[in-house]
């Protein structure tokens, strides 16, 4: 009882979030679609709760451990929300959206351990409790659960589960590797997330088309717009990193930066210290300062490079160094980028007819953009 209370909040929650309220929404219609996406959210939440269930004690404890953590749910929002164009909530839409709400999860063990990072929704991450393999293979056991139930939806629903994975193991190896030679990094960079993040929000929204029988010609405007907000909103996680405001991210400013991690606002500072001094000097200073020492640098003792870097600077001295790329225009102009990814997945709604699904999507993608302010 307590995880299905638990379950009514956050869509509620949630709903209210994404402008799908009688706050927002002033029509009947509205009004009616709103509870339909919350009761619809309900059910997929129960629905999780039973489909992360496994026989075996560390499997069933490792499994419902980041479930349990929380989340937005988001994705399963847009497949019933999508699914709105046709017939609604059917018990296929709901099994599309538990599915790739799981598949979401097995994403985040991976990445976990293939970032190192210690939490994960508040908790300390399952790798930092069970150890890389079990993380790892919990992971795999959730996308496999993932697959048997789009298995019950047919072979279209297997194929594009198959494409998802496939693009998010893609987009981890390719984030993995980095950009090789002659290759341009922005644009690596921005395929890494489109495969990453885009291409499971893209599968979210179609599912809701598919399943509820909507008319197939829809199908690809609401690919386009998962793909578009999918990178916009990690865009905006970019921005979001190097908040003052901790206390609303959960996060220390800069901590993507502090862990070595490549995010836009510094491809773009890489790009402007080309031609600009200050822009250089700021780059220096993170390089040297902020980001972690290469693990093959470190047993160097000839570099002098390394030494400097092993000299641990001040947490102040850091703190302002965040301070200073947060306030730089490459920062203000990975905002705009994002705005600009956002601006462009509302335009791919163009063909969808005019109503309360359209008009959710849009507030959708507002909403992805304002986390920033």
């Amino acid at each position: 009882m307590k995880s299905s209370l638990q379950g009514a909040r956050r869509g509620s929650s949630l709903a209210a979030n994404l402008g799908l309220s009688e706050r927002v929404f002033a029509s009947a219609a509205d009004r009616a679609m709103a509870r339909a996406i919350d009761d619809g959210l309900d059910r997929v939440e129960a629905g999780l709760v039973d489909e992360v269930r496994f026989t075996a004690p560390v499997a069933d404890a490792s499994t419902r451990y980041l479930l349990e953590a929380g989340g937005k749910r988001v994705r399963p929002m847009l497949t019933l929300l999508a699914a709105q164009l046709g017939e609604g909530v059917t018990d296929e839409v709901v099994i599309a959206a538990e599915a790739i709400e799981i598949t979401h999860l097995a994403s985040l063990y991976h990445d976990d351990v293939m970032d190192e990072s210690d939490r994960r929704r508040g908790v300390p991450s399952a790798h930092a409790v069970w150890g890389n393999s079990i993380a790892i293979l919990t992971g795999d056991l959730l996308f496999a659960r993932a697959s048997q139930l789009m298995a019950r939806l047919g072979e279209r629903a297997i194929r594009m589960q198959a494409d998802t994975f496939e693009r998010l193991v893609l987009g981890q190896l390719h984030e993995t590797v980095g950009p090789q030679p002659g290759d341009d990094p922005v644009a690596h960079y921005i395929q890494v997330l489109a495969d990453k993040t885009g291409s499971l929000i893209a599968a979210a929204a179609q599912s809701g088309v598919i399943f509820s029988n909507a008319d197939p010609a829809l199908e690809a405007p609401l690919v386009e717009f998962g793909e578009k907000i999918g990178v916009a909103f990690q865009l905006i996680d970019d921005v979001i990193d190097l908040s003052p405001r901790p206390a609303e991210t959960g996060k220390v400013p800069g901590t993507d930066l502090r862990a070595g991690v490549v995010t836009l606002p510094l491809l773009r500072l890489r790009e402007l210290a080309k031609h600009d001094a200050d822009a250089a000097s700021l780059l220096v200073r993170i390089e040297r300062d902020v980001l972690p020492v290469p693990a093959d640098a470190v047993g160097d003792p000839l570099d002098t490079n390394t030494q400097a870097a092993r000299i641990v600077p001040s947490k102040e001295t850091v703190d302002a160094i965040v301070a200073e790329l947060r306030e730089h225009e490459a920062t203000r102009v990975t905002l705009a980028e994002a705005h600009r990814w956002a601006d462009e997945a509302v335009a791919a709604l163009a063909p969808l007819p005019e109503g309360s699904v359209k008009k959710a999507l849009t507030r959708f993608a507002e909403t992805i953009v304002e986390r920033s302010s």
